[in-house]
């Protein structure tokens, strides 16, 4: 991420679940919608720790050309837990583990540490 303190991309409401999350599991600094209509954009606050990025890596699991679906008891555990997967359920976009309290499958969207 090159050292930024924000990062702007278009804005979509699955961006905006996913931004949300990883607000709420303590990934990125900040996420709000900027611009007008019809071209909002979402600025998201990148966080750092001791000058390193808390994002270590993301990967992109389900793709347009091959879509992963997985059950509730194939949620994947990300590098032993100190990771999360993010899952587009029937009830919306959540974390892998949030997924698994509510007994609930979806499509696999990516995998974070």
């Amino acid at each position: 991420m090159a050292g930024l303190k924000t990062v702007e991309l278009p804005h979509s409401r699955m961006k905006m679940a996913v931004a949300k999350i990883l607000t709420d599991e303590g990934y990125i600094a900040s996420v709000e919608k900027a611009g007008k209509e019809p071209k909002f954009s979402l600025r998201i606050g990148i966080k750092y720790q001791d000058a390193t990025p808390v994002i270590t890596d993301v990967k992109r699991m389900s793709k347009p050309g091959l879509r992963i679906y997985v059950n509730k008891d194939m949620i994947p555990t990300v590098v032993g837990g100190m990771g999360i997967a993010i899952l587009s359920t029937p009830q919306g976009v959540m974390t892998g583990k949030e997924a698994k309290k509510r007994g609930l499958g979806g499509e696999l969207l990516c995998t974070i540490w």
